[in-house]
């Protein structure tokens, strides 16, 4: 089956390294096309619960292998704070803080540590504001709070998590459209506007229930917006379909939403973000959500929706809106502050391997393999990652029509798809205190990449 995917990035170099691809394998074939668009130095980001704020010690400078992991990928990134934990959280200065689901206090002492976790890493924050339970004086004063604390490390304030489903989750009652949620966005943004004048605002955050509410914000808010955003999730955890196979498939529902974004945000030039997303809704999935099946799909998936012109993805980390360490999280937490690299967070630190530089458009004729590739041109360098989901099917790839002066090749390899432990990158894990030493990266002659079944590949091709 021949696939030309528009929008999607492609080129370089290949060879032969690990064992070779089955005998029989599928041929495959790339082309390189255009220049499509940069990606942003701070595309890489991390989503929180509100809670994870409120949990003593954990994001915080002096947690050396938190810092340390997020570090690792990247010097620059986004950690967005809000979630649904966020319309039921409160701000009390000097109190004592809460982390419960339904139940989360928030004080000055937890944004100082939060502070401190932002200067040690180096990235910035989106802040979510209580507009589910909240009221309009305690979220100014929580603004204030973040603003005076947060410095130049605040990027904006949301207000209000997924409003579209405000009914639904009993924050509102009746019909509580994108009209009512926005008369409400103005006045909670005039209150913090009157103490904050500077403040910046993303929005509408929401859930995809309503696509609407995008195109229409981007109008009202037009000139005043720092970003546009919205949340992402395959399907519920709860739902049959919630498979590896369904996870690993080629997302042909959702592609058209990301077009819409895509067009909204260039016709009102303003950066679109995915400020919230994960494989499955709910907590994720044991046995799919916890494998490095996931890596290959969240490497995949940043790269889809950076060809849709997104500037930024935050993966959901950590505990969840039930209080749990959801199975999706990148970053795992096997007991109390013990915190790890976990299966999805290679395709995370992969990514940040291959995606430095401009976006390249490609056509691929699969032969109708569950294959994608992409590729990324940094002045000499062009980077291709060829991401292998197919559960069995191996791969013969072949770039025709490019030539170079040298070529190397890391791979992204583990025992099985299922695997939770043995990942590695370039040969080498991510340690206990969250380094990764840069792994192996081997040179190779150019011609046919072998890509075995259930795993990928980044070639890096100078030219």
């Amino acid at each position: 089956m021949s696939v030309t995917r528009r929008h999607v990035l492609a080129a370089a170099a290949a060879a032969t390294l690990l064992p070779p691809a089955a005998r029989g394998a599928s041929n495959v074939s790339i082309r390189i096309g255009r220049r499509l668009r940069a990606i942003p130095s701070d595309y890489m980001g991390l989503g929180f619960e509100a809670s994870s704020v409120a949990t003593q010690g954990l994001l915080s400078g002096d947690n050396l292998t938190y810092v340390q992991l997020v570090r690792t990928l990247g010097a620059q990134g986004v950690i967005r704070v809000g979630g649904n934990v966020s319309d039921f959280s409160a701000y009390d200065a000097n109190g004592v803080s809460k982390n419960l689901p339904k139940d989360t206090v928030l004080t000055k002492e937890n944004f100082r540590q939060l502070r401190s976790f932002l200067d040690a890493t180096g990235w910035k924050l989106i802040w979510g504001l209580n507009l589910g339970t909240g009221k309009l004086d305690n979220m100014v004063e929580e603004a204030r709070a973040v603003a005076d604390t947060m410095g130049d490390r605040l990027i904006a304030f949301e207000i209000g998590n997924e409003p579209d489903l405000f009914s639904r989750a009993g924050h509102r009652q009746g019909n509580y459209d994108y009209v009512a949620w926005h008369t409400e966005f103005r006045r909670y943004k005039a209150a913090i506007r009157a103490v904050l004048p500077r403040a910046a605002f993303a929005g509408p955050d929401i859930a995809m229930a309503s696509l609407d509410w995008m195109q229409s914000f981007a109008k009202d808010e037009a000139g005043d917006l720092a970003l546009l955003t919205a949340h992402h999730y395959i399907t519920g955890q709860t739902n049959p379909a919630a498979t590896m196979e369904f996870m690993l498939a080629e997302e042909k529902k959702y592609q058209p939403a990301l077009s819409k974004f895509q067009t909204i945000s260039e016709a009102a030039r303003i950066p679109w973000r995915m400020c919230e997303t994960a494989s499955f809704s709910g907590g994720g999935k044991a046995g799919v959500s916890d494998t490095f099946a996931s890596a290959l799909w969240a490497l995949d998936y940043l790269f889809v929706l950076a060809s849709y012109g997104c500037s930024g993805v935050n993966m959901e980390t950590g505990v969840n809106h039930l209080g749990v360490v959801s199975k999706y999280t990148p970053i795992s937490d096997a007991s109390a502050g013990h915190h790890a690299a976990a299966p999805e967070y290679y395709g995370l630190l992969a990514f940040a391997q291959a995606a430095k530089g401009d976006q390249l458009s490609v056509n691929l004729d699969t032969g109708g393999v569950n294959l994608t590739a992409y590729a990324v041109r940094s002045g000499a360098n062009i980077v291709l990652t060829v991401i292998n989901k197919d559960m069995s099917r191996d791969a013969s790839v072949a770039i025709p029509g490019l030539s170079g002066k040298q070529a190397r090749v890391m791979r992204l390899t583990a025992p099985s798809l299922t695997a939770t432990a043995g990942i590695t990158l370039g040969g080498a894990s991510v340690d206990s205190g969250g380094k990764w030493t840069g792994g192996k990266s081997d040179p190779v002659k150019l011609g046919k990449l072998d890509m075995p079944s259930g795993s990928a590949a980044l070639v890096t091709l100078t030219v």
